[in-house]
């Protein structure tokens, strides 16, 4: 008696200790899972906006399209210029300020300052304005449209997670019933009941559930890590299907009504329509070289030398001219009255102010031949132009095609889901038959998990068309331009 109450303390002390080990772990679990960041498919499309790196990369081509547009509306600009520079000659050379030749070290500087404006070259500055601010407009476009097919990617990415989650549940789910059965025969193998090879056989399942939970695990992680290069994240992302409808009504829009939206809404169609006119623009550009150039030019010049000198009067005096006349037989010198002078530096500034210029012109400028080289440029811009018709043509034609394709994939993914759900509800039954009647001995393994790997196909299968129709939804949404709605 004494033994048997001691056992039973034992055993209440042991489920004590158990109680409070589950207490423990769930609230360590709790906590985690209060702390860990959960990504909802708007959280998703937010940070992919942020951090995608093509996103980035398309947003600087953009800039560069904005920096050249911003320098062809200068170039229109007058051109102004200004020099200055200050040196040292020694030998012989040329005084700048007399133009004599001198030997001695001097010192020279000279300034200029220049104006070009130009006055007509064919309009070819203005049709550089024009194309590059087309190209402004095209790169804008883009990015708009890097932004469309990410928010795309990104939405179909986030599905295929939640595809993957799925399936990776019902995996488990498949795991846990086969469980529960091996329990069951094990039992009745231990007991010696019913047929032993049901017990292997049960084994065998349930080496085969773990099998599929491996392969749902590594297809949930990899459309996970697609996820998380698209966000540009190292962090696990923890989806979140909150914001996720899934709606199941059969989709309203023919292929021919999406591309209709598709043309007037995508910016893929608005940016290849801008590059063609830009094309258009370079042809003018180019027809600019056969025009000739007239330009107005100004200038404003000065110089500085160091040997430049003034003579200042300081009086006069009377010297010897060396010649001499001769007054009764002597030689008399002849003398004259001569003015002296005393030489004085110019200074830096005096200079600069005494020796301005100025030049004013009109230049004119014609090319007579150029080897071809204008007719060929012409010709390389009307190609440029036919190249982005044709790719035009090529988008248009590529995403019509597409539009016709999912839109078909679409309506058989809603067919075949209709079906499958009716697949289940049989399977459902047919397993539950099946499960009553092997348990209690009326049935044999065979048809058991027969029915219970149908019923699990069947699920996975429906699954698989839920997620496809979304998917398709989807994209047809994107090409009506309504990418950021849920379907």
């Amino acid at each position: 008696m004494e033994t048997l109450l001691q056992n039973k303390m034992k055993i209440m002390t042991l489920k004590v200790v158990v109680c409070i080990l589950f207490c423990a772990i769930s609230a360590i679990g709790f906590s985690q899972d209060e702390t860990t960041k959960r990504y909802t498919l708007n959280d998703c499309i937010e940070i992919a906006m942020q951090n995608n790196l093509d996103l980035k990369s398309s947003m600087l081509a953009a800039n560069t399209a904005k920096i050249n547009f911003q320098q062809s509306k200068a170039n229109v600009l007058p051109s102004i210029n200004g020099s200055y520079n200050i040196g040292v000659n020694s030998g012989r050379s040329i005084n700048p300020f007399t133009n004599d030749f001198v030997n001695q070290e001097l010192t020279f500087s000279n300034a200029r300052l220049g104006l070009d404006v130009t006055v007509f070259n064919g309009f070819r500055l203005i049709n550089s304005w024009k194309q590059q601010r087309l190209n402004k407009l095209a790169a804008e476009m883009e990015i708009e449209e890097a932004k469309q097919n990410l928010v795309l990617n990104v939405t179909l990415a986030y599905l295929q997670a939640l595809n993957s989650r799925d399936l990776l549940e019902l995996a488990n789910k498949r795991l846990e019933a086969t469980n529960k059965q091996l329990e069951r025969q094990g039992n009745l193998y231990k007991e010696e009941v019913g047929n032993p090879a049901d017990h292997a056989d049960m084994i065998g399942q349930k080496s085969i559930d773990e099998t599929n939970i491996l392969l749902a695990k590594s297809s949930f992680n990899n459309a996970k890590l697609n996820l998380m290069r698209l966000l540009n994240l190292k962090e696990d992302v923890v989806i979140d299907m909150s914001d996720v409808l899934l709606d199941f009504e059969n989709y309203e829009f023919s292929s021919d009504q999406v591309f209709k939206d598709a043309t007037q809404n995508l910016a893929t169609f608005k940016a290849r329509e801008l590059r063609v006119k830009a094309a258009e623009k370079g042809v003018s550009v180019a027809k600019a070289q056969f025009t000739p150039e007239i330009s107005f030019f100004g200038q404003l010049n000065t110089n500085y030398s160091s040997v430049a000198e003034i003579f200042n009067e300081t009086g006069s005096a009377i010297v010897e001219t060396g010649d001499f006349i001769t007054i009764n037989n002597q030689n008399v010198p002849v003398l004259t009255n001569e003015t002296q002078f005393d030489a004085e530096r110019i200074g830096y500034q005096d200079q600069f102010d005494n020796n301005l210029n100025t030049v004013v012109g009109l230049s004119v400028s014609l090319t007579l031949f150029d080897g071809f080289r204008a007719k060929n440029n012409v010709a390389l811009e009307k190609i440029r132009v036919q190249e982005s018709l044709i790719e035009l043509e090529r988008t248009q034609q590529e995403i019509k095609n597409t539009i016709e394709q999912v839109h078909f994939d679409m309506k058989a993914a809603y067919k075949r889901h209709q079906s499958l759900l009716n697949q289940v509800n049989a399977f459902k039954e047919s397993y539950r038959v099946n499960d009553v009647r092997f348990n209690n001995g009326a049935s044999n393994f065979l048809a058991y998990i027969t029915s219970k790997n149908n019923l699990d196909n069947a699920k996975t299968n429906l699954a698989n068309a839920k997620y496809e129709y979304l998917l398709r939804v989807k994209i047809l949404e994107y090409y009506r331009g309504n990418v950021f709605e849920n379907p």
